[in-house]
């Protein structure tokens, strides 16, 4: 049996939309998918290293391991509304050059921060201590991710939502683009888009069976949050946006890249329909 490796973050919608392959509600003759768990930014180096078969990124990390992995369509948050939250102590006025926690180099968080404060004085951390980072006054100010952003200690307020920095950049009407998976450009095409079908049938079942598969999470102390703040996330990251990338999704990515272009992060502009999965390859394979 062949063994595929797929790494994701530990945060809630990850695991949720994940857990319907390790609970065997989906799969795939002949393969194991294995899974790891790890944070984000270490995702995103590993990422770069060339490392896991298929692998949760930032998608502000993709146009820098464009060359060794494809996009695919499924399993991918973006926020509408809302998303990581810049955080800082009630009552307090930042400076220019205020310090800063983030979670990481190259989280999409991260892109559009440093394009809304050049002279912030940058540390990475985990993204699980940022708020108390904040709090024993390591640094100003965080940026709050994943479940952080649901609640924070009550001496904190928001200084600014990511989101309304994305509506500035962006020109508005486009979700805010966070993260999705990546799988190595190395495998064979037709293995690549049966993962990637396995893979958004786990995503699809597991939205559909929401409540089950939240109640075995919590059950088995798979997840950091409670019952009410799991469905509230997941209404958030794991809903019926993340079986398969639409139009405006695609598009909503196309303008992150190109904000990134702009702004002298990226070398040049993606369209990202030329860097997903080619699943029409098997139209013109058995034609």
């Amino acid at each position: 049996m062949k063994t595929v490796t797929v790494a994701h973050s530990p945060d809630a919608d990850d695991i949720f939309m994940f857990y319907a392959i390790k609970f065997g509600w989906v799969g795939m003759e002949g393969v194991h998918f294995d899974n790891l768990a790890l944070d984000i930014e270490t995702l995103n180096v590993k990422a770069l290293e060339n490392i896991y078969d298929i692998s949760a990124i930032s998608f502000g990390l993709y146009p820098y391991i464009k060359d060794e992995y494809a996009l695919l369509r499924t399993a991918v948050s973006f926020g509408e509304g809302y998303g990581p939250k810049l955080i800082k102590k009630k009552g307090t006025r930042l400076k220019r050059n205020f310090k800063v926690a983030l979670s990481g180099k190259y989280t999409t968080n991260a892109l559009l921060f440093k394009i809304a404060y050049p002279d912030a004085r940058i540390i990475y951390k985990n993204f699980l201590e940022i708020e108390q980072a904040v709090i024993d006054g390591e640094v100003d100010a965080g940026v709050l991710i994943h479940e952080s952003i649901l609640t924070y200690h009550d001496s904190l307020e928001v200084e600014k939502e990511i989101w309304d920095i994305w509506v500035e950049l962006s020109g508005g009407g486009l979700p805010l683009p966070l993260g999705g998976m990546g799988i190595r450009r190395s495998l064979p095409i037709t293995r690549a888009i049966a993962y990637e079908e396995v893979l958004t049938k786990a995503v699809e079942v597991a939205e559909k069976n929401k409540k089950m598969l939240s109640d075995m999470l919590i059950q088995r102390d798979l997840i950091r949050v409670d019952a009410k703040k799991l469905e509230r996330y997941l209404e958030m990251y794991a809903n019926e946006d993340s079986v398969s990338m639409s139009e405006i999704q695609l598009k909503a990515l196309d303008k992150l890249f190109e904000i990134g272009y702009e702004h002298g992060y990226y070398d040049e502009k993606l369209h990202v329909e030329d860097f997903l999965v080619p699943k029409e390859y098997n139209d013109y394979r058995f034609a």
